[in-house]
């Protein structure tokens, strides 16, 4: 797509949550529905347009890819949910995994990748597709990641600890299956992706270390989700990059390397702030505090709509281009959902002086 899309979204003052799954869980058999692509597509259909936006936003369900990597290298769907590597990976599992790529088929990639197709062919809307990040899918399959990501950081390779072998291996697992994942998703019709990144933050990864000079954050995050930028600059697709963790501005700068064209930060950051840190050819979107709209104790409605135009205000005033939206996606938590969806419709509805 032509980046002025996005450009003029923003200067057109569009508003919208990362929040399909509001949607899902309002159909009577949503567990049924995140199988079955077509379905799955109208929902995402549905949610674009109550939240009248042009871009049709998948779930952000990232177990997708951990489930399909882990189903290709052999591990019992009942193990699954629970488990994690707690060696390096050997040849044997790269060998299994390359076999296995070619012709896999995960129900839920597959129901992802058949909503795209939909999307693209039954609307007017911009399909999207979306993948965890390769260090967020590390982290969730290395028994403890933080050990020997601190390691790497301290200059200890890969040959003299299990620990930090067990990362960089990992990390080259995952990376093969999100670019098997996307590539399938853009064949179907995604025009953007959306790659979720929310463990490249402060909580896996030493602030002091960077600071102080370390490359873990250049060769554990950049490294490879440069190798994803490159296969979506390959086939024409557009990056939406996102992280709500906790992030330095040194990590919003090295975010900007991937030349996205929407950022997506959370609520730890100030995104007026950020806008000196970030070319005006890239959206910032973001980043109201959904994580807390369950909770009237947590946020009123009033304080979402306050918020709402306090944060356009200070971005007009920035002058950067900008979509409101949530910190992350928006999800229903059962009993909460309509005061959850008020939150959601006091974001796009507020009126601001």
């Amino acid at each position: 797509m032509d980046r002025k899309f996005y450009l003029d979204l923003a200067a057109g003052g569009l508003r919208m949550p990362l929040g399909t799954d509001l949607l899902l869980r309002e159909r009577d058999d949503p567990a049924a529905i995140l199988v079955d692509g077509h379905r799955l597509g109208d929902v995402i259909v549905a949610a674009a347009r109550r939240y009248r936006t042009p871009l049709a936003l998948p779930l952000m369900d990232l177990t997708i890819e951990a489930t399909a990597l882990l189903g290709m290298l052999g591990v019992p769907p009942d193990r699954i949910p629970t488990f994690h590597f707690e060696q390096p990976p050997d040849e044997e599992a790269f060998a299994r995994l390359d076999h296995a790529l070619p012709t896999y088929k995960d129900p839920r990639v597959q129901a992802t990748v058949d909503a795209i197709a939909r999307v693209a062919r039954q609307s007017d809307l911009l399909p999207m597709g979306m993948a965890i990040g390769p260090f967020s899918l590390m982290v969730k399959l290395a028994r403890d990641p933080i050990p020997g990501v601190f390691l790497a950081g301290r200059g200890v390779p890969a040959r003299k600890n299990p620990e930090v072998a067990t990362i960089e291996r990992v990390l080259e697992l995952s990376t093969r299956v999100i670019e098997w994942s996307l590539r399938a998703q853009i064949a179907a019709g995604a025009k953007m992706v959306v790659i979720c990144e929310p463990a490249a933050s402060n909580a896996y990864i030493s602030p002091r270390q960077i600071a102080a000079g370390s490359d873990v954050f250049d060769r554990y995050v950049m490294h490879f989700n440069q190798r994803i930028k490159a296969l979506l600059d390959e086939t024409g697709i557009d990056l939406f990059f996102h992280c709500c963790g906790e992030i330095t501005d040194t990590v919003v700068r090295k975010f900007t390397e991937l030349d996205p064209a929407v950022l997506s930060l959370g609520g730890s950051r100030k995104l007026w702030e950020d806008a000196a840190l970030v070319p005006k050819t890239t959206v910032l979107f973001g980043n109201l505090p959904s994580k807390k709209f369950f909770s009237d104790n947590e946020i009123t409605r009033a304080e979402v709509e306050r918020l709402s135009c306090e944060l356009i205000r200070a971005m007009c005033q920035a002058d950067h281009p900008f979509i409101l939206g949530s910190e992350c996606d928006v999800l229903s938590v059962p009993g909460r959902h309509e005061v959850i969806l008020d939150k959601v419709n006091a974001l796009l509805n507020a009126k601001c002086a």
